[in-house]
């Protein structure tokens, strides 16, 4: 997550308003240029930029201030007020602003965001939802325009925006503390989502980042010393500095590597250990071995098949299926797994979780959660997602990590075998609920469908199996991808 700085500029000076009202203005520097420099050497990677002014006169006042700081640094740059027109969003996208905010616009031009996203690409246009009196604030939040948060979530997907910054004009320079019930619902609604208004101590960027926000944006607090920039953005970048791993899955049915659609119409792929050792020599992080049937017909996991594995492998390798007992946990480490991961005798069993642990050691205890989409939340499935457990995901979750487990790996029914993505609102409520790593389960077809996990949520690892055995995609081009569009992996 970004900790993002802001300069709010006003009559070309460096200046902070209290809850949008510009009467009460406070200036902190003459020169924006130097604050921005500053920030930078402090290493920041995106600076927030709102011409006021611009906002307020509906189109850009302090154009020149800004394209001179950004010839000034190196800095990846967001800039809003007063862009309301197709001209004055395109000039500053072609003379060096990575992102542009529209806020009003969406509301009285929706064809130009579309025009926008369609010529420069969703990743460089920015919504601001701005938030006053529990509606939508246009002009500079001196007016409303007319909808709530719902309604404006409405309006944003079906305009097709990706990229948000919601704020809470209430909060907005008062040192309050954010609203993240609001940011939070923009999070949930599938959105890339930076918050803004309030943010004042690192715990609050630290929440943001437990919760699967983009970034959070920072102003008053930095200005009066309340928040340092370095610090904070240390504490919410000790998770993120993490690589991501990349982990295929093997799943095993006869002794036979399969592939289904929703855990069914399961096809034979090849042999688990001609496949652990071709996906461990082309640059897997980890191994997964999943023996789909062993607690349907009430059998063990083939530790025989595990043993060949490890004797071909020299990375981590985690094996499930059919654990439910301390005795079966060490058999399987003992003929090579490095961790046990526990699914349907985690929801039978809870005593058995907590007492591996102890025995273990979180390290070596994965929990295998199947989840599956009930209204607005999602029920834990066992016995290979055949039976419903009626136990709510999040709260296993959060009871999971309580127990001292090492990690969470969730699968969702709902996406096994699609190849149509994995399930970002899934995995945002996870992650936000607990502290411990996720690896990212189903749906995972495509390059892109990794980036997107890694970037719009906050799982430290992603499971593959149709993109590696069917796409003929190595873990090794995999990452690379990854790597060229900034995400931390090993090479």
């Amino acid at each position: 997550m970004f900790v993002i700085p802001a300069i709010d500029i006003k009559d070309g000076k460096c200046v902070r308003l209290f809850q949008g009202d510009y009467s009460q203005v406070t200036t902190y520097d003459d020169d924006p240029v130097k604050i921005a420099s500053e920030f930078e050497q402090q290493g920041a990677e995106l600076i927030h930029i709102v011409d006021l002014d611009g906002a307020k006169a509906r189109a850009p006042v302090n154009k020149r201030a800004i394209l001179k700081l950004a010839k000034s640094v190196n800095v990846s740059l967001e800039v809003g007020g007063g862009i309301r027109t197709y001209e004055a969003a395109s000039e500053y996208l072609q003379k060096g602003i990575q992102r542009i905010l529209l806020g009003t616009a969406a509301i009285e031009n929706p064809k130009l965001i579309q025009r926008l996203i369609t010529e420069f690409g969703d990743d460089r246009i920015v919504v601001a939802v701005d938030i006053k009196n529990g509606e939508f604030a246009t002009d500079g939040w001196t007016k409303s325009g007319g909808k709530s948060v719902k309604d404006s979530i409405t309006l944003l997907k079906q305009l097709g925006i990706k990229n948000v910054l919601v704020t809470d004009v209430s909060k907005d320079g008062v040192l309050g503390g954010p609203n993240f019930a609001l940011t939070q619902q923009l999070i949930d609604a599938g959105f890339q989502t930076i918050g803004a208004g309030g943010v004042t101590t690192i715990d609050d960027c630290v929440e943001f980042n437990k919760r699967g926000a983009y970034g959070a944006v920072v102003g008053k607090a930095l200005y009066e010393n309340k928040l340092d920039f370095t610090t904070a953005q240390a504490a919410v970048a000790s998770r993120n500095l993490l690589a991501k791993r990349i982990i295929p899955c093997l799943d095993v049915k006869d002794g036979k590597v399969v592939k289904g659609t929703n855990f069914t119409n399961l096809r034979v792929v090849g042999d688990p250990v001609e496949l652990a050792k071709k996906y461990a020599e082309s640059g897997a992080d980890e191994l997964v071995f999943l023996d789909i049937a062993a607690t349907l017909e009430d059998r063990k996991t083939l530790a025989q098949v595990v043993r060949r594995i490890a004797e071909v492998i020299a990375i981590p390798f985690s094996v499930g299926g059919g654990i439910s007992s301390l005795d079966d946990i060490r058999e399987l480490l003992i003929a090579g797994a490095d961790k046990a991961s526990i699914g349907s005798a985690a929801v039978l069993q809870p005593d058995f979780v907590q007492q591996a642990v102890e025995y273990f050691g979180s390290q070596c205890i994965v929990i295998s959660v199947d989840a599956k989409k009930r209204a607005d939340s999602w029920q834990v499935y066992i016995k290979g997602g055949t039976e419903a457990t009626g136990v709510d995901a999040i709260d296993f979750c959060r009871h999971m990590e309580k127990l001292g487990v090492g990690e969470l790996l969730i699968n969702s029914l709902d996406r096994d075998g699609m190849n149509t993505g994995f399930d970002i609102d899934l995995l945002q409520a996870v992650t936000a609920a607990v502290n411990i790593p996720v690896i990212a389960s189903s749906g995972g077809g495509a390059k892109q469908d990794f980036l997107d996990v890694f970037k719009n949520t906050n799982v430290d690892a992603a499971l593959g199996a149709s993109i590696f055995h069917y796409k003929n995609v190595a873990p090794t081009d995999l990452k690379a991808h990854l790597a060229k569009k900034g995400i931390g992996v090993r090479i």
